[in-house]
C-alpha cells in the first residue's frame, strides 16, 4: 500500500463520484456543527478499506456554497481519519493540461464568501491562526504523483486552484481575471475544506479531474466538454486511487 498502513484515509467525492458509496456500509454521524452531507461509507479500494464521503450528498443535491464543510471535516476527524484525498472536478484556464487530464495543484486562491472557514472562535474555543502557506500536503501529493508515474497516467504537477463561489459557472471576463491572478484551475469546493483539514490536523490533497476549459476558452460549450471528458477522467482517477491503495 503506497499510503502506508499507519494512516487512516478518507476520500471526499465530488461531481461524478457521489454514487461510489451507494452499496457500501454506511455510518450516520453527528458533529458539533450538525450532520455531514451524507453518511460516511467504508469502501474497498485496492487492498485497503477507506472512508468515503459524498461532498454534495447521496443524491448530489447540495450546492457548493451550501455544503456544511465543518460538519464534513469534523465527521471524518471523529472516525480517526488523518489523511484526505479530495476529488474535485475543475475547469482549466491555460491551453494545457487539456480536459480529460488529472492534476495535483500546489496552491490555491479563495474567492468564496460567506462560508464558515474555521472550527475555532465563537462556540469552538479561542481563535486560531493556522499556517496555510502550503495548503496541500506535500507528502500526499508526492505519493499520488509517484503512483501516476507507475500507472502510466499523465498527472499535472503543480498549479494554482481558484475556488469560486458557485453554483453558477464563471463569465469569460472572470476567467480572464483568474488567469491574471495566476490561477490554472477553477473549481468551487476546495475551500474551506483544505483549511478546515489543516485546523483539524488532517493531511489534505486535492486531486483535480479536469473536465472542461474555463468560460470563453473552448470552441465547444462547457457542458459539452464535461459530457465528453467526465467518464474518461473519472476512470483515470480511479486507476490512480487503486494504485495508491494497492
Amino acid at each position: 500500500m503506497q499510503a502506508g498502513t499507519a494512516k487512516s484515509y478518507a476520500i471526499i467525492g465530488g461531481s461524478g463520484f457521489h454514487e461510489l458509496g451507494a452499496n457500501a456500509s454506511k455510518q450516520a454521524l453527528d458533529t458539533p456543527f450538525g450532520p455531514p452531507s451524507d453518511s460516511v461509507s467504508e469502501l474497498e479500494i485496492g487492498a485497503s478499506r477507506v472512508c468515503f464521503l459524498a461532498r454534495h450528498g447521496a443524491e448530489h443535491s447540495i450546492a457548493p456554497h451550501e455544503i456544511n464543510y465543518r460538519a464534513n471535516m469534523a465527521a471524518l476527524k471523529q472516525l480517526g481519519v488523518d489523511s484526505i484525498i479530495a476529488l474535485n472536478t475543475v475547469g482549466v484556464i491555460p491551453a494545457t493540461p487539456a480536459p480529460g487530464s488529472l492534476a495535483l495543484p500546489a496552491q490555491l486562491i479563495d474567492y468564496t464568501w460567506g462560508r464558515a472557514q474555521t472550527v475555532h472562535g465563537p462556540g469552538g474555543g479561542d481563535v486560531v491562526h493556522v499556517d496555510f502557506t502550503e495548503p496541500f500536503s506535500a507528502s500526499l501529493r508526492k505519493a499520488l504523483l509517484d503512483c501516476a508515474l507507475q500507472s502510466g497516467l499523465d498527472c499535472f504537477d503543480g498549479g494554482v486552484y481558484a475556488c469560486t463561489q458557485g453554483p453558477r459557472l464563471e463569465t469569460a471576463a472572470e476567467i480572464d481575471r483568474l488567469e491574471r491572478d495566476g490561477a490554472h484551475f477553477v473549481g468551487m469546493t476546495a475551500m474551506p475544506e483544505a483549511v478546515l483539514a489543516r485546523e483539524l490536523d488532517m493531511d489534505y490533497v486535492c486531486l483535480c479531474l479536469i473536465v472542461n476549459y474555463g468560460a470563453g476558452r473552448s470552441a465547444r460549450g462547457i457542458h459539452e466538454d464535461i459530457e465528453i471528458t467526465l467518464h474518461e477522467t473519472r476512470q483515470k482517477a480511479m486507476r490512480l486511487l487503486n494504485c495508491f491503495f494497492a
